[in-house]
């Protein structure tokens, strides 16, 4: 298996398959993972809409695994994203991050997640239940200021 893998797609992400799959063997002390999953925010929505800018996506997120393999000692890392219409309670995206240590898996998956926050190419738009379609969802403050930290560590 590659050391970096990234996939941004429409396709549900089969979790336990997609772990197994991942699993370092005896290389590794700790995998840390981390799934995201759509809310109904409240009962109020049926679906969140994600777009992406195609290939720019991946690369940026390749770049972001690539950053975090050169500032953890990481033995592999995975990048799952999805695009399409999201219905709560389906995952939205998927990282695991393998080390020999737990520390180093812990902050490069909380890097690779607050990196993808901000600086992956995609954007939300909440379908309702009332069968309205919302406005696009706006980047919020606290996502610039949980990847900023990282700047100054």
């Amino acid at each position: 298996m590659e050391a970096a893998r990234v996939s941004v797609r429409a396709e549900r992400i089969d979790l336990a398959a997609e772990l197994e799959r991942f699993a370092p063997g005896g290389d590794a002390g700790a995998v840390v993972t981390f799934t995201g999953y759509c809310r109904d925010e409240g009962g109020r929505l049926s679906a969140l809409e994600l777009e992406h800018y195609p290939g720019m996506a991946e690369r940026e997120i390749g770049r972001i695994a690539a950053e975090a393999m050169d500032r953890w000692e990481l033995i592999r890392i995975l990048c799952i994203h999805r695009h399409g219409m999201i219905r709560p309670g389906e995952e939205i995206v998927l990282v695991a991050c393998a080390s020999i240590h737990r520390g180093a898996a812990f902050e490069a998956a909380s890097f690779v997640m607050d990196f993808m926050k901000t600086r992956a190419p995609f954007w939300k738009r909440e379908h309702l239940k009332d069968g309205t379609i919302g406005g696009w969802v706006e980047a919020k403050d606290t996502d610039d200021a949980a990847s900023d930290r990282w700047h100054r560590l």
